[in-house]
């Protein structure tokens, strides 16, 4: 029997946490179609989700008035050269009373809203963790149940996400998805290349 959880509050951390040293500069507000990397990926969650909150480590600053503008809220990662994972926790503290997590990254701009309405519909009915896959390689974002959270929460700066995927394979559910899935942009040569392809 499937069960179906209704008035579910869901959110998402959008990691913004790194140096963008291979690009050189800071990707994340780079213009793709005149619109900032970031706000590409804020614009999909935006109206599927009920908070977005965007983890921010690096040099801040020039990121924190394009969130204003935006209205969405943020936090900075001192840790952030720790690794990925110290900027979820550190996000996902702010959403721990939810009732699931999207994962996302920053520099993933083509992330589809179709893609995250299966993934809370495949969640509501039951899936513990939900995640994109392409070409039998799988991507972000992820989504995670709130019973996962204070193990998430617990990982240390050496473990990752992945970690907790694994241990939790049975309750792991993929959706077929885009190359976008497994695309992030960390290159100029990178950035030329995702211009051409999409």
């Amino acid at each position: 029997m499937i069960s179906i959880r209704d008035d579910t509050v869901i959110g998402a951390v959008i990691l913004g946490a790194g140096e963008s040293r291979r690009m050189g500069t800071q990707k994340l507000l780079l213009e793709i179609s005149g619109k900032p990397m970031l706000e590409w990926v804020i614009n999909s969650f935006k109206g599927v989700v009920d908070e977005i909150v965007v983890v921010l480590g690096h040099n801040p600053d020039v990121i924190i008035p394009l969130l204003e503008r935006l209205g969405v809220k943020w936090t900075v990662n001192a840790d952030y050269f720790d690794g990925m994972v110290t900027s979820v926790k550190k996000g996902l503290e702010i959403l721990k009373e939810f009732d699931a997590v999207f994962v996302a990254l920053g520099d993933q701009p083509l992330i589809e809203v179709d893609f995250l309405k299966k993934a809370i519909e495949t969640w509501k009915s039951g899936a513990k963790i939900v995640c994109p896959i392409f070409k039998g390689k799988k991507g972000h974002p992820v989504l995670f149940d709130r019973s996962l959270f204070d193990e998430i929460l617990a990982l240390g700066k050496d473990q990752f996400l992945r970690d907790v995927i694994h241990r939790h394979r049975e309750d792991l559910r993929t959706i077929e998805a885009g190359e976008w899935s497994i695309t992030d942009i960390d290159t100029p040569e990178g950035l030329e290349a995702f211009k051409r392809k999409f």
